[in-house]
């Protein structure tokens, strides 16, 4: 006997369920789609027209990369007469790059200047006409009371050296 009531109960709750889906009064959600639309302004860009991918070739592949260094005879032909020279021995502030390297004073002794070169570590140096700097094989030109002249070698391309000049000036 429970188990028909439990049985009756359940077909009921299907059958309501089953009917209350069934219903099709849409009447206010159809009114209220209609409605809000209406009093907005405003309009929407188009679209950008596509345009359509164009294929190409690639034709380059005999071209020489930028990315590999250049080594044919012609680039060694142009090489300048500018060298360092590789074989002598490197003075002890070539170690550094010039712009670690900052001139603190000057001195004079008779009738040649010399400059005073501060090292990162902090070493004082008596450097003169002729001694090298930095790291780029920089010889010292000309020294006056506030500034030390070089003329530097650097490479510039495969085999290209170029001459630049270059200056350290005192720190106040």
């Amino acid at each position: 006997m429970i188990r028909n009531i439990y049985l009756l109960v359940l077909l009921i709750i299907w059958f309501n369920l089953i009917t209350a889906c069934s219903r099709n009064d849409y009447s206010d959600l159809e009114a209220f789609i209609h409605s809000s639309g209406e009093g907005l302004q405003g309009k929407i860009d188009p679209l950008p027209e596509v345009v359509p991918y164009e294929f190409f070739t690639y034709q380059a592949f005999d071209m020489p990369s930028p990315f590999v260094p250049r080594k044919n005879n012609q680039v060694q032909a142009l090489t300048s007469e500018i060298q360092p020279d590789l074989n002598r021995r490197k003075e002890f502030l070539e170690s550094y790059p010039l712009e670690n390297l900052s001139m603190v004073g000057s001195l004079q002794q008779h009738d040649m200047i010399f400059a005073v070169i501060k090292s990162p570590d902090g070493a004082l140096y008596r450097v003169k006409v002729g001694n090298y700097l930095g790291s780029n094989f920089g010889k010292i030109s000309y020294i006056t009371e506030s500034e030390v002249k070089l003329l530097e070698i650097v490479q510039d391309g495969v085999n290209e050296w170029i001459e630049r000049t270059s200056a350290l000036t005192l720190k106040n």
